[in-house]
C-alpha cells in the first residue's frame, strides 16, 4: 500500500524539537516501511516547499500560503494541490490526518481519508477550561463529519470527542506506539545484583505550558526539597505563552513558585533535539508528567519503555497507558502533598523504584510496541479499502 499523512510537524534529521503527533505518525512510518509500504508525508507550516527522503520515508514540506483572512482556505487548497501532484505520479490508497484544527475540512481527495484523534483544539481547550475559537471548532467538526473512517489513540478521547462535537461516530481504538528496541535501557550501574539510577533527579519532558500540568510541578518539589534537598528536577520543552494570563514564559511563572531553597536544584535546559531525549531520560531517576491535557502521550510511553517509574496525572486516557500502583503512579495534579509522597516513595526506595520501572517497560512492550501497532494499523487500512469507500 502507499500510505499518506499529514501533519503539521514532523521529527526531521535536523529538527531542533517535536511534538507529539509527529513522533507517533514518524513511529508508525518507520515500522509501516519495514513492513514493506510506501509511505509519504505531508508536512504543512513549513519556512520552504520541499521534497526529501529520509529513513525511506517520502516527505514533502509545504509552506503556508498567507492572504489576510483566507490564508486557511488558500492553504488548504495547496495542501490538496499538492497530495493530488503526487498521486499522479505514485498513486496513494490512503491518507490520515489528525483532528488538530481540521486541516481536511476543505480539501478533497480521490482515496479514503482517515481521521485520527489525537486531541483536537476543542478537545484540549476543554480540558483546559479555555474557550475554543469558533473557527478552529467549525474546521474540526467539519473535517471529522467528512472522512471516511475513524481512529483514536484513546477510548477516552473519543468519547469525549463525540460528546463535544455532538457526533455519534465509531472510532476503532489504535493506541500511539514506539519502537521498544531503540528505546530500550542500554546503561547500568549496578549496585550489588541491582541495576540503580544513574542520579537522584526528576524529569519532566514535554511543553512547558500550564495545560501541562507545569505551574503545579514547583509545589511538589517544594515539598521533595524539604525531604530530600539533594534532588534535582529538570525541565526539557519549549517554554510557551501562558494562554490564560497572557504571561509570555510558562517557565518565568514557574520560577516565582520555587522556594528559595528549591529553585537552586531546577534545571531549565529548554528544547532538545529529540535525538538527544533517550539520554536524558536514562539519566534521570523518575520522570513525572501531571498534565491535565492529553490524548494518549508517547513520553510516558518512552519514559516507561525505558524502565523509568511515572508519577503522573490521573486524568481519563491516563487509565489506559499506566495501571495504579503497579507499573506507574497515578495522582490528581491538584493534590500537591500526594504527588509529592508518591514521588518520595520512589526515590527513597530504589527497589520499588526499579520493580515499578521493569512492570512499566513489560506493559509497552505488551501494549505499545510500534510492531504491534503498525500492524494493527494495516489491518485497519486494509479493512477501509475493501470496502471500497469513496469520497
Amino acid at each position: 500500500m502507499h500510505i499518506s499523512f499529514i501533519t503539521s510537524h514532523f521529527p526531521f534529521h535536523d529538527s531542533k524539537s517535536v511534538g507529539g503527533i509527529g513522533t507517533s505518525i514518524k513511529n508508525l512510518s518507520d515500522e509501516l516501511v519495514s513492513l514493506g509500504h510506501t509511505i509519504t508525508v505531508f508536512v504543512h507550516e513549513q519556512d520552504t516547499d520541499e521534497k526529501r527522503t529520509e529513513d525511506g520515508i517520502n516527505i514533502v514540506k509545504i509552506k503556508n500560503i498567507k492572504f489576510k483572512g483566507l490564508s486557511w482556505f488558500f492553504t488548504r487548497k495547496k495542501i490538496q494541490k499538492v497530495i493530488l501532484e503526487e498521486h499522479k505520479t505514485s498513486t496513494i490508497d490512503i491518507i490520515e490526518t489528525p483532528d488538530w484544527e481540521g486541516i481536511t475540512s476543505f480539501i478533497n481527495l480521490p482515496f479514503p481519508v482517515v481521521i485520527r484523534l489525537n486531541g483536537s483544539d476543542t478537545y484540549f481547550c476543554h480540558l483546559d477550561n479555555r474557550k475554543v475559537k469558533w473557527i478552529n471548532k467549525f474546521h474540526e467538526k467539519r473535517a471529522i463529519k467528512k472522512a471516511n473512517a475513524y481512529l483514536s489513540v484513546s477510548q477516552y478521547t473519543a468519547n469525549l470527542t463525540n460528546t463535544l462535537f455532538g457526533l455519534n461516530k465509531k472510532f476503532t481504538i489504535i493506541p500511539n506506539g514506539i519502537n521498544t528496541d531503540v528505546f530500550k535501557k542500554n546503561q547500568q550501574i549496578t549496585v550489588g545484583k541491582e541495576d540503580k539510577p544513574a542520579e537522584k533527579s526528576i524529569l519532566y519532558f514535554g511543553g512547558i505550558i500550564r495545560k501541562k500540568g507545569l505551574l503545579e510541578i514547583p509545589h511538589y518539589f517544594n515539598i521533595v526539597n524539604k525531604v530530600m534537598p539533594d534532588v534535582q528536577l529538570i525541565l526539557i520543552g519549549r517554554d510557551m505563552e501562558d494562554k490564560i494570563t497572557g504571561n509570555p514564559s510558562t517557565f518565568n511563572m514557574m520560577k516565582s513558585i520555587f522556594s528559595n531553597e528549591a529553585n537552586p536544584k531546577v534545571t531549565f535546559l529548554g528544547s532538545v533535539p529529540y535525538q538527544e531525549i533517550k539520554a536524558h531520560i536514562e539519566n534521570a531517576a523518575i520522570c513525572v508528567f501531571p498534565s491535565y491535557a492529553e490524548a494518549l502521550p508517547v513520553s510516558w510511553i518512552e519514559a516507561m519503555a525505558l524502565e523509568k517509574a511515572l508519577v503522573a496525572s490521573n486524568i481519563g486516557w491516563a487509565n489506559e497507558i499506566i495501571i495504579n500502583n503497579e507499573n506507574g503512579f497515578l495522582v490528581n495534579p491538584q493534590n500537591h502533598d500526594l504527588f509529592a509522597d508518591r514521588i518520595l516513595k520512589l526515590l527513597e526506595n530504589e527497589l520499588l523504584c526499579l520493580e515499578i520501572g521493569k512492570k512499566a517497560r513489560n506493559r509497552v512492550v505488551d501494549k505499545f510496541d510500534s510492531r504491534r501497532v503498525a500492524n494493527q494499523n494495516v489491518e485497519f487500512y486494509k479493512r477501509i479499502l475493501s470496502q471500497n469507500i469513496k469520497q
